[in-house]
């Protein structure tokens, strides 16, 4: 007990990637959080979803040739996922390069920020 009368209290706050032990007297509780440290790189699915999303999203770009080449590369690309058990090598540095290749028309989408953030979890 603490010494004013009051019961001690413990409060952690945000605890992330670490790893951390409670205890005295003999009794200790250890509690890992995070795995091993390094996140898991984004799976067939997740990575299926941004693409999805990003093709979603185009419907509010005016359509043109390059919105044309870039909803056929972006359809292209979702039957390869939907059909696969692993992202093909190769398929997320050719989906890098159709996001720089039409950079101008994706640049204001949400959806090509997620996309190339899961892109660069993979390597590419």
């Amino acid at each position: 007990m603490a010494s004013n009368g009051e019961e001690p209290s413990v409060s952690f706050g945000d605890v992330s990637g670490s790893a951390f032990s409670i205890g005295g007297s003999g009794h200790t509780n250890t509690v890992h959080h995070g795995g091993t440290g390094a996140p898991a790189a984004p799976g067939t699915a997740e990575l299926l979803e941004a693409v999805l999303e990003l093709r979603a999203a185009l419907v509010r770009v005016p359509r043109g040739e390059d919105r044309s080449a870039l909803d056929a590369e972006l359809d292209g690309v979702a039957g390869e996922l939907e059909a696969a058990d692993a992202i093909r090598p190769g398929l997320p540095a050719r989906l890098r390069g159709a996001l720089e290749r039409w950079a101008p028309l994706v640049e204001s989408v949400s959806a090509a920020t997620a996309l190339a953030e899961l892109l660069t979890s993979l390597g590419a």
